[in-house]
């Protein structure tokens, strides 16, 4: 396979990242870049991000969790941060990104994780939790969704429209040559910055930091194009299998959606009327902050995951 590894460089002196890189194997030969700072024995947590950003995203609310005594585990998907880049975009599938996950769970031996999953965070870690959820004490599910065929049937025109509005834009943004991360995530113009979040500088070179050339930018261009819209195979049947297992999940899920959120909003409904584990909860409309809710409202969100115990 070939792949892109981000020099080291690049990442040295981000401002708020002063975290020591950790790595695990997966798939064939890739490696793949972690966070885990906090208590080794403390109650785990797993910040999971999705696109175009990295791990970057959590810096505001590692500091928190890990003042509360919490484990901290923050993962680089394959394609992004510190982890590897396979060049060829027919690499990135829903399938293979369960698979690269799946594998750093599986290495790292984690159990009664409280997952925290935003954007592709969520959509492929909450896979894990329908399939495997043993492993799992709590969910918080952010500006995120499952796309089962079950759950993508129920939506109403009402529900969807503004969602698949969002969802075009941003897929015909993505395939611009010009597209940064940086762009993605701070400018005005993008189908991800509802509230036009603004990043300074430094800000700026970080998000951009795992992405040198277009080589590396691969899987970043290739995500948007893996959101299954009808219900064929693959990866329709593991998504179904997943959204089974979330049907019956009991232990505590949490929503917590962005006042200024349009591309997932649908699925905050399907979570709270169809997972057990969301009934009765205090679910959260996150005020003052789009789709990538932790810039804007980390403390928010930390409580919110501590919350769940």
């Amino acid at each position: 396979m070939d792949i892109e590894r981000t020099p080291d460089e690049r990442f040295t002196g981000l401002p708020g990242w002063p975290y020591r890189p950790r790595y695990v194997t997966v798939g064939e030969g890739l490696r793949m870049h972690y966070v885990d700072e906090g208590p080794p024995d403390g109650p785990v947590v797993v910040l999971a991000h999705g696109e175009p950003t990295w791990g970057y995203l959590y810096r505001k609310m590692i500091p928190g969790l890990v003042a509360a005594g919490r484990r901290v585990l923050v993962p680089d998907l394959i394609g992004f941060g510190r982890s590897d880049k396979p060049v060829d975009r027919d690499a990135y599938t829903y399938e293979s990104h369960v698979a690269w996950t799946g594998a750093w769970l599986d290495q790292l031996g984690l159990a009664d994780i409280t997952l925290f999953g935003q954007d592709w965070g969520g959509f492929v870690f909450l896979v894990h939790v329908g399939l495997t959820p043993e492993r799992f004490a709590a969910v918080v599910a952010a500006n995120t969704g499952l796309a089962a065929p079950a759950v993508m049937a129920s939506f109403t025109p009402e529900q969807f429209a503004p969602a698949a509005g969002a969802f075009l834009h941003w897929l015909e943004q993505s395939e611009s040559p010009d597209l940064t991360a940086s762009w993605a995530i701070g400018s005005p113009d993008s189908a991800l910055n509802q509230t036009a979040h603004v990043l300074s500088d430094e800000e700026k070179a970080a998000y951009d930091a795992p992405f040198p050339s277009a080589r590396h930018f691969a899987g970043a261009r290739q995500f948007p194009h893996l959101v299954p819209l009808d219900a064929t195979d693959p990866p329709a049947s593991m998504l179904s299998r997943a959204w089974a297992g979330l049907t019956a999940f009991d232990k505590p899920f949490l929503t917590a959606f962005a006042a200024h959120e349009d591309i997932t909003r649908a699925f905050e409904q399907a979570f709270q009327e169809h997972i057990p584990g969301a009934k009765g909860r205090a679910h959260l409309t996150v005020p003052d902050a789009g789709h990538f809710l932790q810039e804007q409202q980390p403390d928010l969100l930390v409580e919110a995951v501590l919350s769940l115990g």
